[in-house]
């Protein structure tokens, strides 16, 4: 699936833990919201459009995303 880009929040409590899948925009913005950490998979970055990623990434804002919480 080419060019189609997955996303999963992953959820703590200290004791469990849980995955839910999630548009990447949508699990972006709520970890930018919450102060999460965000991971990208290597071959995601090694692809050609790694620039444009980074540069999307870096101008990200929480406000950017609307109310989604």
């Amino acid at each position: 699936m080419d060019n189609t880009y997955f996303a999963g929040l992953y959820l703590t409590d200290g004791k469990y833990e849980m995955q839910i899948d999630a548009r990447p925009s949508d699990a972006v913005a709520i970890a930018l919201r919450t102060n999460s950490p965000i991971y990208i998979n290597r071959d995601v970055l090694e692809t050609k459009h790694t620039d444009e990623l980074e540069e999307w990434l870096k101008n990200l804002k929480p406000e950017d995303f609307g109310n989604i919480m």
